[in-house]
């Protein structure tokens, strides 16, 4: 392999694809290194963990064509610390040289043969739509908030895709909150999997201000995610997500609109009094009195209460976990919200006023 690239392609390429390497399993020594690939015109960076794949496509001066696998994290490290000129890379058996200006290193590899195969797709068989990178990173970030880390629960360490009356919709639960977005208007085949939450981390990580559209392909047991020059592939999880529909409260009694910062604002200071509690934080709505009230109590630290004029219809009180609350806050964009429950033991919905395409749940603390 001999090949000319610029050092700045070449870095920001290694940072996408070195984090899927660090990620990886002990016992693969070869998955904490990334592929190179002198092809054509392109230099073609891949790293897997099995079962998360990333691959890179960087335009270069192929001279020799070639494959090499090497340390990624160390590959990385040093290229980004490169001068910001055109780099040199010549591969001889398991041994890649790479130079710039004054600066040249031997770095020792590993034949590309013991490299795990990627998955393959066929494009024109899988289901496909675009949608433009602003809304997806928004729509995704509202919602991945919500899955699990439970290991023992697979389903709800995911978002699950589902499509319902004639759209697309992501979705997210640990059993104890629930988050779901209107995600893609009109898409005519039916889609259920459920996307492994780091994948959708790497995706947004990679995510940069040059991409304007995200792609999208599932078919079978995976899906892939193509971002402009980037391809992120990830195994899809094999298990079923709930019936979350049934658990979205339809009519709630007593429904409180009122300013998100200001609400933002009285949960975080309540919240540091709650820490001895769990992080209870106890909301009480006053129809009579056109106000919403976030207070906490602490026996060694003290209490805690602050009020904010509301249009409320109807009394309520209920206790929440004061992180949850505000994870569901700082997911919405707007100004306003809509606070929706109907007793001390019923599920809270958090939603914009103006806007039914997301919709937060939180269960209740028992005060």
């Amino acid at each position: 392999m001999e090949v000319e690239v610029l050092q700045e392609r070449l870095a920001k390429a290694l940072s996408i694809v070195s984090r899927v390497a660090a990620s990886t399993k002990a016992g693969l020594p070869i998955l904490s290194n990334v592929l190179l690939r002198a092809e054509g015109k392109q230099l073609t960076l891949t790293a897997t963990n099995l079962e998360l794949a990333t691959v890179e496509y960087v335009n270069a001066k192929i001279k020799k064509e070639g494959t090499i696998t090497v340390p990624a994290r160390l590959l990385a490290d040093f290229v980004s610390n490169l001068p910001k000129e055109e780099i040199k890379i010549i591969t001889s058996g398991e041994k890649l040289t790479i130079s710039a200006g004054k600066y040249k290193s031997v770095i020792n590899g590993i034949l590309a043969d013991d490299f795990p195969e990627l998955p393959t797709m066929d494009e024109k068989e899988a289901v496909s739509f675009k949608i433009p990178a602003d809304i997806f990173k928004e729509s995704v970030n509202q919602v991945i908030i919500a899955s699990s880390n439970d290991m023992t629960r697979p389903a709800l360490t995911g978002v699950y895709f589902n499509t319902f009356e004639g759209a697309l919709y992501i979705a997210a639960t640990d059993g104890y909150r629930l988050a779901d977005k209107k995600f893609v208007d009109n898409v005519k085949s039916e889609i259920k999997v459920i996307v492994p939450t780091p994948a959708l981390r790497e995706v947004l990580s990679s995510l940069s201000d040059s991409v304007e559209d995200v792609e999208v392909m599932i078919i079978d047991s995976q899906i892939r995610f193509r971002l402009g020059e980037v391809e992120i592939t990830s195994k899809i999880i094999d298990a079923s997500f709930p019936d979350y529909r049934q658990l979205i409260p339809k009519n709630c009694k007593a429904s409180v609109k009122l300013n998100k910062a200001e609400l933002t604002r009285m949960t975080k200071v309540a919240a540091l009094f709650a820490r001895e509690s769990g992080g209870s934080v106890v909301c009480e709505a006053s129809k009579e009195n056109g106000s919403f009230g976030v207070s906490a109590v602490a026996s060694e630290l003290g209490e805690n209460s602050a009020t904010m004029e509301a249009k409320v219809s109807e009394d309520g009180k209920v206790t929440l976990n004061s992180r949850y609350l505000l994870d569901s806050l700082n997911a919405i964009s707007d100004d306003e919200i809509e606070f929706s429950f109907s007793g001390k033991l019923s599920p809270v919905v958090i939603k914009n006023t103006d806007n039914a395409d997301y919709t937060h749940i939180i269960m209740p603390l028992k005060s």
